[in-house]
C-alpha cells in the first residue's frame, strides 16, 4: 500500500489585523493560525529544546506580531516574529498538524501557563519566564481557543 500523501500548503494569507496566519491545503482544510499560538509552538529547538521533556514554556507572546514569511523551498516557510524570534521551519506538515491539533495544544499551553503562574506567585523576584510575561491568570486570546479573534 503506498503512503499517504501529505498535505501541501496551496495557499498562505497573513492578516495583520486579526493576527492569523491562514493556511489552505491540498486535501481541503484551512487553519486560522493565530501569531501567539505559532510563536508559543515554534518548532526551533530554542522552544523544543534538544529531545523530549526539554520544550520550553514562552510566556508574553499575547501581542506578537509576524514581521515576514520566508519561503524555504517547496516543503517550509520561515516566519519572522517581531520580537526577533526567526529560527525554526514551519513545515506543511507541521502548520498542518498545528491547525488540526489547535485546541488540545492550546488547552495544554494554557494549563502549562497557569502552573507556571502559580508556581512563581510564591517568589519573590519574579518566575524563569524573564520575558515580561503577561502575569498571572492571563488566559491568552479571547479565552480557550486562540482562534476567537485579537
Amino acid at each position: 500500500m503506498p503512503e499517504p500523501v501529505e498535505p501541501q500548503a496551496t495557499e498562505i494569507r497573513l492578516r495583520r489585523a486579526t493576527r492569523v496566519l491562514e493556511v489552505s491545503f491540498t486535501d481541503g482544510s484551512r487553519f486560522e493560525l493565530p501569531f501567539e499560538y505559532l510563536r508559543v509552538h515554534s518548532p526551533s529547538a530554542e522552544v523544543k529544546g534538544h529531545g523530549p521533556g526539554q520544550e520550553v514554556l514562552v510566556l508574553g507572546k499575547e501581542n506578537v506580531g509576524i514581521a515576514a514569511i520566508e519561503p524555504v523551498g517547496q516543503y517550509a516557510v520561515k516566519l519572522v516574529f517581531d520580537d526577533g524570534h526567526d529560527t525554526g521551519l514551519y513545515t506543511w506538515k507541521y502548520l498542518h498538524e498545528l491547525g488540526r491539533e489547535r485546541e488540545p495544544k492550546w488547552a495544554r499551553y494554557l494549563a502549562r501557563k497557569a502552573r507556571a503562574a502559580s508556581e512563581s506567585s510564591g517568589l519573590s523576584g519574579g518566575g524563569k519566564s524573564g520575558d515580561g510575561g503577561s502575569g498571572a491568570g492571563g488566559s491568552g486570546p479571547a479565552g480557550a481557543s486562540p482562534g476567537c479573534g485579537r
